[in-house]
Order: C-alpha cells, then structure tokens, then sequence
C-alpha cells in the first residue's frame, strides 16, 4: 500500500461503511483527526457508560466488531494502511478505555476527562507493544488492534490516576 495520503473525497461519505470508518466526518478534520475522532467518540460513549457496565460492555464490542471490517475496507480502498481519517478505531480504543475505567473507578466527569487524555497519551506515544502492533499487523484488525491496546493500558492509567488523586486527598 502506497505511504501518502490520498485526500478523502466527501463522496466517499455516502457509503454507510465509510462514514462510519471516517468517525461520522470526524476523520475529515484538517488538523489532529485521531483526536477529533477520539473527542466524538468519547462524546457518543457517555449515554452508553451511563446506562451501566453490562449494556456498555455490549455495545463496546459490538463497536470493535465492527470496526475492523470497516475500518480495513476503507483502508483497502485508500490504498493506504490506517489512514489518518479513518477514526473508528479511535473510538473503539476510547470506548475500551472508558469501559474499563468505569468498571474501575465509577462512571464520574472526572473519569471521562482522564479517559480523554490517557487515551489520547497511549494513542500518540504507542509505548511498546502498542508500537509493535502498529507496524507489524495490517489489515482492519491491526488498524483497530492498536487502538484497543492504547485503550486497555488508557483505562488502567485512569484508575491509577483517580485512585492516587483520592489517596493524597485531591
């Protein structure tokens, strides 16, 4: 697959399939889409995570699911390994880390900001194994699997984060 990136074209908006793999439009920011498709994402799991683990959980997986057919056809179609607009998998990675961090510590808007941003710090800086998945799987599974391991190591990361705040009484 070619390394540029071709410009995604607002047809492609008309496929179901690409407009989910494109975040809704989120994808099609102009600058940071993986963190414009995170925010989104992040925004449409709340309902979710407030209707409890069981229901969230559910939906969660049904999400990674999805993502990985959608999100490697889209890819196929650019021609390009995990285009940088294509977010769905940022939203499944945000959904885990939500999911677990509310399994953790509780549903709060605390909780939330913490998931944005651990989420976001995992998905940038792909400390290893994230790294090594990035660049050693292809295909709809290692675009979403990334994220989802940024998600997992997001979400611990939020536990420990609200669990010290308490412990020094913050």
């Amino acid at each position: 697959m070619s390394k540029t990136k071709p410009p995604i074209h607002l047809s492609m908006l008309r496929d179901p399939g690409h407009l989910l793999a494109l975040g809704l439009g989120s994808g099609l920011a102009p600058m940071a889409p993986g963190t414009f498709g995170s925010a989104l994402g992040l925004l449409l799991a709340v309902p979710l995570a407030r209707l409890g683990a069981g229901p969230f959980a559910v939906a969660t997986l049904a999400l990674v699911v999805l993502s990985i057919p959608l999100c490697g056809r889209l890819s196929r179609v650019l021609g390009v390994h995990d285009h940088g607009a294509i977010v769905l998998d940022e939203f499944a990675g945000v959904w885990l880390n939500l999911l677990i961090a509310v399994l953790l510590a509780g549903f709060s808007w605390p909780v939330l900001a913490a998931s944005f941003f651990w989420f976001r710090v995992f998905d940038i800086a792909k400390p290893w194994p994230i790294r090594l998945v990035d660049r050693r799987l292809k295909g709809g599974f290692g675009i979403v699997l990334d994220d989802l391991l940024a998600g997992g190591l997001g979400g611990l990361a939020v536990w420990a984060t609200i669990t010290l705040s308490e412990a020094v009484g913050a």
